[in-house]
């Protein structure tokens, strides 16, 4: 059987680049069938699963989001999957999928120190991490490790809730994680946009506010167009919330609210962030057992494409 044709891409493709033929309903359900390798050495982008979902606040079950983001991304994984683009991201970039990150359940204390570290492991061999929740306290930890490489972030951030709650204590709490990174000058203010935002929360801790109402209200390059002005050049981690979709095309997602953008709008404002020098990226909160039709995976799915595009474009033809 030809490369351009098999079973298990995943483990048996000749090549890192490039993508064949296969099954989209059978196979080994690697993100967009990129290889599986725990070493990434070599690897422009590096995929981190994070199934954790001890942080939430409402329904629990993003743990299975990276699985159910990884079989949806299957229908994606063929030449035509990044329309809008106009180029394959896969034959520019060497993607791994380097599986899932270790999670305690009973020793939950010790999970912000474990992805930390394993972040910081995939991105030491020159990879660029692109990782799927999970809930959005995940990416506090990714922030942490980003900010040790590369000092004071932007935050791009796709959601409905800002997540900048002010809390006293520091705990696994998705709703507070921003605050504390702020505080901690993980995250630059000033430099940093929220998206989508439409939960209401009086401080903004210096941070841009692009609401839902804005986003309605605003074509997509006009959003990004206000996006770039305010993150400028330095370096930003960008991070997708499912929820930042309306629940009619995401309701698989712990903490759904109402009178959000649709899955095209947030596409199109992705294409529109062409140049941002964004190090490192995350989907989160895609929780299938209350997903229909696999819509929300799919969603997820195809946000990280349009986020691989992203660095794809930057990078060029090779």
């Amino acid at each position: 059987m030809s490369d351009d044709w098999m079973m298990d891409r995943a483990f048996a493709a000749s090549s890192p680049f490039g993508v064949g033929m296969e099954n989209t309903f059978a196979g080994a359900l690697s993100l967009f069938r990129r290889r599986y390798t725990k070493d990434p050495a070599g690897a422009d982008v590096a995929i981190l699963g994070i199934p954790f979902d001890l942080a939430v606040s409402n329904r629990p079950g993003t743990r299975f989001g990276p699985r159910a983001i990884r079989a949806a991304s299957a229908q994606l994984a063929w030449k035509g999957g990044a329309w809008r683009w106009g180029f394959d991201p896969f034959a520019r970039l060497h993607i791994v999928d380097t599986g899932d990150c270790e999670v305690d359940y009973a020793q939950p204390q010790w999970f912000p120190e474990t992805l930390e570290a394993r972040a910081t492991v995939l991105m030491n061999s020159g990879a660029k991490l692109l990782s799927l929740g999970g809930d959005h306290f995940v990416t506090y930890p990714l922030l942490k490790a980003h900010a040790a490489r590369y000092g004071p972030l932007a935050l791009v951030q796709f959601d409905s809730h800002s997540d900048t709650w002010r809390a006293t204590e520091k705990g696994l709490n998705h709703g507070s994680m921003f605050f504390h990174a702020v505080q901690e000058g993980i995250i630059d203010p000033a430099r940093s946009v929220q998206v989508g935002i439409r939960s209401g929360n009086s401080e903004t801790h210096g941070i841009t506010i692009l609401d839902a109402d804005y986003v309605a209200d605003h074509s997509p390059a006009e959003i990004a167009a206000r996006m770039r002005e305010v993150v400028s050049e330095g370096p930003a981690y960008l991070t997708f919330d499912i929820d930042f979709l309306d629940p009619a095309y995401a309701p698989g997602t712990g903490t759904p609210v109402c009178g959000g953008p649709s899955t095209n709008t947030a596409e199109r404002i992705l294409c529109g962030l062409s140049g941002l020098n964004v190090v490192g990226m995350d989907v989160v909160e895609v929780s299938p057992s209350y997903d229909v039709g696999e819509i929300t995976a799919l969603a997820g799915a195809t946000m990280a494409l349009n986020m691989l595009c992203l660095w794809a474009e930057a990078c060029g033809e090779r």
